[in-house]
């Protein structure tokens, strides 16, 4: 599996690869294994504030990335947690993007 810092490197490659910026800024809480932080099309481990905080296991993130972990499920369950779920919704197309970029597709 990456580390923390590769996986920061794929997504930061996603938006050097010309992958459009975020709207508004996320922190991806990969529960005690550190965060990635998306402001535009910056990209950093800060666990500085963000827009929206999505919180899950790099194993769950894993699964969400390749399609075998419903989002929905996830989030019923508790194994995915949100700040701000009308925000997560909306942001839904670059959320998934990145989900893209962390697994090496975009």
């Amino acid at each position: 599996m990456d580390g923390l810092t590769e996986l920061t490197d794929k997504v930061r490659a996603h938006f050097q690869s010309g992958g459009a910026g975020l709207d508004r800024s996320i922190r991806l809480d990969l529960r005690g294994e550190g965060v990635i932080r998306v402001e535009g099309a910056t990209v950093t481990n800060a666990a500085d504030p963000a827009d929206l905080v999505i919180s899950v296991s790099r194993k769950d993130l894993e699964a969400l990335a390749r399609g075998d972990l419903n989002p929905m499920t996830a989030a019923i369950t508790g194994r995915l947690k949100v700040s701000d779920m009308g925000l997560a919704m909306s942001l839904m197309p670059q959320v998934k993007a990145l989900l893209a970029a962390r697994s090496g597709e975009a």
